[in-house]
């Protein structure tokens, strides 16, 4: 049976169309009259999806929209996938390619930042449209995928320069591809003899964990080393079936990384982000990324003071294992790249000896290491007996 927000939907729907990954994108909900048959709409978010016609659309899975708060709208699933009015409540901060993406564009398709890899925008699509998208001056507008043409120059592009050794493939979403069109664009990267690794950024074992398949899994699998870096952003999203999914890439050796963006309502709390954290080390997926919201257009209300990402990771550090603290990183506006940011526990240089500080506040020292002249002319001055055993030097 499925949830009580659905029911009157797809109450009737057996478990083998549920369960198929093609049924759940034919039927996403993507319309007013269709969201307000499950949920109760606020007028803020009835405003915002009136007005979503030429921009950013709506579209969330009925797996997605089983796990929403019909009642609530500040249910942190439905925040991040109806649009509300406040999208439309501008700032003069807003940039409409907040990463500087076009400018580090040499090709179609292809965004060339850090010298030694590359990201491939796959398609403009995606299973659902997160409110907070980065790339929302494109994603999700045509809908459109890479050509052939576009992937036959991309890859020459990334063919003629041999420090590329690292590609990510992204969008949108790769995985709306059918696993022979994904294949074919995986086939043509691991066909550059100097490109080491592949990366796939998705959404889809969120949205939709039915995409998983083992057809899927051993597909992949031929492409190896291959990682995916999957986006979540709440422990509510880590459903038995979101699980499964996870395990089902794991299996097939894919290692599997997690990006987070901190969001205002959603997850902008230590205890909410331990709790992901934790769920995501259960799923086998290694958190790896948390970001600060970009300035794109319209997600002012979404963005938190840079405060509050390195407060996370204090809460973090030292209070739970290494494996489930993330890396807080700045996308720094206009293409500056990523930047790390972090509590500091490094207090002071002083004397040959690092003043540091732990995450209990409490304060140690570590002495450096001595100037290697200065260790020989020690060493000399010392009498040194015959015997084999270290020299103690102070």
């Amino acid at each position: 049976m499925h949830p009580r927000t659905i029911e009157n939907l797809w109450k009737d729907i057996p478990g083998t169309e549920w369960n198929d990954w093609k049924w759940q994108m034919r039927n996403r909900v993507c319309t007013l009259a269709g969201l307000s048959r499950a949920i109760a709409l606020t007028p803020e978010e009835e405003a915002g999806i009136r007005r979503e016609e030429d921009r950013l659309p709506m579209a969330i899975t009925p797996h997605f929209l089983s796990l929403i708060d019909p009642d609530n709208p500040d249910c942190p699933l439905r925040r991040q996938v109806v649009p509300r009015i406040e999208e439309h409540f501008l700032c003069s901060r807003d940039m409409d390619d907040p990463c500087g993406e076009e400018k580090d564009s040499p090709v179609p398709r292809v965004v060339h930042r850090y010298p030694d890899r590359v990201l491939l925008i796959a398609t403009e699509a995606c299973v659902s449209y997160c409110r907070y998208c980065t790339r929302k001056r494109i994603v999700g507008t045509t809908q459109r995928s890479i050509s052939r043409e576009e992937l036959a120059g991309a890859c020459a592009y990334i063919a003629g320069n041999r420090r590329i050794r690292d590609v990510l493939v992204s969008g949108g979403d790769p995985l709306v591809f059918c696993d022979d069109r994904l294949e074919e664009i995986l086939k043509a990267l691991r066909a550059i003899k100097h490109v080491e690794v592949i990366r796939i950024g998705t959404r889809a074992p969120v949205f939709m964990p039915q995409r998983i398949t083992p057809g899927l899994a051993a597909m992949l699998k031929r492409y190896h080393p291959l990682y995916l870096s999957i986006h979540f952003s709440h422990p509510r999203e880590l459903t038995p079936a979101t699980a499964r999914a996870c395990e089902t890439l794991s299996d097939a050796g894919i290692p599997l990384g997690s990006q987070t963006v901190i969001l205002r309502g959603v997850n902008d709390t230590p205890p909410t982000m331990k709790r992901l954290m934790h769920e995501l080390l259960r799923a086998r997926v290694r958190p790896y990324y948390l970001y600060q919201c970009d300035l794109a257009v319209g997600t002012e209300h979404f963005r938190t003071p840079i405060s509050t990402g390195i407060n996370i990771i204090e809460k973090l550090r030292g209070h739970t294992s290494g494996y489930a603290v993330p890396t807080f990183v700045v996308d720094a506006p206009g293409g500056g790249g990523k930047i790390p940011l972090g509590p500091s526990y490094f207090i002071s240089l002083v004397e040959g000896r690092a003043v540091l500080r732990n995450y209990e506040g409490k304060i140690f020292e570590y002495p450096e290491p001595m100037d290697a002249r200065h260790l020989r002319l020690k060493v000399r001055r010392e009498e040194i007996p015959e015997r084999r055993h270290p020299i103690l030097v102070t």
